[in-house]
């Protein structure tokens, strides 16, 4: 199996990223204008290669041309050919790489979404910034949600959950906390923030399943799945908390593989610093323990950053495999940046790392991968292998031909507003409403003697249940009587009747499977 050829050292030696080590995550780092998105591209356009789907960020644009060949026409052509003959790469052809757009804001690739309930009330603190009290009025308002069967799935449905937890705030603080109206106030004045940045376009249904992320064409090369963010990148918080929940949902979603041959994913973050600015120590913990943990799901997590000091040290100790384009020594914390990352590096007894850095010319990277038992390399100065699909953006009407052979067309793009909390609420609302007009116009007994204006879930859960039992008794008679063995159970029909309306109305294919877990274990 090849590896990924990052290019040739000063001696001629070959520097390569072994696959079975790039679930071991990586770091891609250097000044503006020094060449790592060069380097990513080259990177990810390789990986496909090797058949493993690639996720990365485009927070410039110009990894677009990433799914078009590259052409001697274009611009920078004669650069990236003359370094092809100078690193010995012959025959150096162009081609093209299979590629699918994303976009949370649904304009330049598939809209990427999430529900209220899968973010969870952590992250939604950290994208809202809320002090320690807030976030914890924002837990009760999930565990309140939870315990009533409340979806929530976009932002309508959290404020109105926020907006019946603070009219009954005194009865819920015995069995939840206290719950301030200051605090609910401020929760609300943040979401609706978020919500005229175009946040609430990421908020709802159907909501994404990252396997969709897994996937290989016809001829066996990995999906590229490119995320435009340079829009999103307005709202850097939305950025580094949309790419944190995508790493969580895969650290649960993915199974245990150990060490496998190759990734299953490999996964770039650039603007790697936006994920660590302002982070709580409880939110810094979550993503050291998702870095640490993730590399045994198969998924390899590459930093790109400017200045590697951006990462914690407790993060930079997992990344086993380094590119380390040039830094400028103009400030005090740029020379700390270097001495920083020339320490990381294994010596090289023949190189001077710490002067290097500041020496590397454009497309030149110090680079130190790992071995096969899994120990640094030298660290050796590379001149970096180029691209072979297209440097810089794509047109409109090219993106447009590559979205529309996407295998996802029609699957995510038309959303969908199911009964969520926002209606549940509305209708208990509308019901209290014509209550209080019997009432009073009746009298309170005329009213007990109603019946109920809206069918309960578990009301509606136990009609399936007896027509499903009925149905499936009346089929184990008529097998009787025509003298068939019947393998039916009246009880085993009705739990899955049952679990089946449970799950269309709290929801999802999890719920779903919990539900029928669940119900059919009591009626055993």
């Amino acid at each position: 199996m090849d590896n990924i050829f990052l290019g040739l050292a000063a001696d001629g030696t070959r520097q390569e990223l072994r696959l079975d080590m790039a679930n071991r995550h990586g770091l891609v780092a250097g000044a503006t204008g020094t060449g790592k998105t060069v380097t990513l591209q080259t990177m990810a356009e390789q990986f496909s290669a090797a058949g493993v789907p690639v996720f990365l960020a485009d927070v410039k644009g110009d990894l677009s041309g990433i799914c078009l060949a590259g052409s001697s026409q274009f611009q920078h052509a004669d650069k990236i050919e003359g370094r092809a003959r100078e690193l010995r790469i012959d025959p150096f052809a162009y081609h093209d790489n299979p590629a699918v757009f994303w976009d949370l804001y649904g304009e330049q690739g598939h809209p990427i979404r999430t529900t209220i309930s899968e973010m969870g009330p952590l992250l939604l603190s950290r994208l809202m910034g809320l002090n320690e009290t807030q976030e914890g009025v924002l837990a009760i308002a999930f565990k309140w949600a939870d315990d009533n069967g409340l979806l929530l799935l976009d932002m309508d449905d959290l404020q109105k959950v926020l907006i019946a937890c603070a009219q009954n705030a005194a009865d819920l603080a015995m069995t939840y906390g206290n719950i301030s109206r200051a605090s609910v106030g401020t929760i609300q004045r943040q979401l609706l923030a978020f919500e005229s940045q175009g946040a609430d376009r990421f908020f709802g249904e159907p909501a994404f399943e990252v396997h969709d992320f897994l996937r290989s064409d016809e001829n066996g090369k990995g999906m590229i799945n490119v995320l435009a963010a340079d829009r999103l990148m307005q709202s850097p918080k939305l950025y580094a908390t949309f790419l944190l929940w995508l790493l969580s949902e895969l650290f649960e979603a993915l199974p245990e593989v150990g060490d496998p041959e190759k990734p299953r994913l490999v996964f770039f973050f650039d603007e790697a610093h936006l994920l660590f600015d302002d982070a709580p120590p409880a939110l810094l913990d979550k993503i050291e323990q998702v870095v640490r943990l993730i590399r045994s799901k198969g998924v390899g997590v590459y930093f790109v950053t400017q200045n590697p000091i951006d990462i914690p040290e407790r993060i930079a100790g997992q990344l086993g495999n380094r590119v380390q384009h040039a830094l400028r020594a103009f400030t005090a914390r740029d020379q700390k940046a270097i001495r920083a990352a020339a320490e990381t590096f294994r010596i090289n007894p023949a190189l001077d790392v710490e002067t290097a850095i500041t020496e590397l010319k454009v497309g030149e990277a110090l680079v130190s991968t790992l071995d096969e038992d899994g120990a640094p390399g030298e660290v050796q100065r590379t001149l970096i292998v180029p691209p072979r699909s297209r440097l810089g953006p794509i047109t409109t009407d090219e993106r447009a031909i590559v979205q529309s052979i996407s295998p996802f067309a029609g699957k995510y793009d038309t959303p969908v507003d199911r009964q969520s909390a926002e209606e549940v609420l509305a209708q208990k609302a509308h019901d209290a409403a014509q209550a209080a007009q019997v009432i009073e116009e009746r009298g309170a007994e005329v009213q007990r003697a109603q019946p109920r204006a809206t069918p309960s879930l578990w009301e509606r859960a136990g009609k399936a249940a007896f027509g499903a039992a009925a149905a499936s008794a009346g089929a184990m008679v008529a097998r009787k009587i025509t003298g068939r063995r019947s393998s039916a159970s009246p009880a085993a029909s009705a739990a899955a009747a049952a679990a089946g309306t449970l799950a269309t109305a709290l929801g999802g294919s999890v719920f779903g499977r919990f539900a029928r877990g669940v119900v059919g274990n009591l009626l055993r």
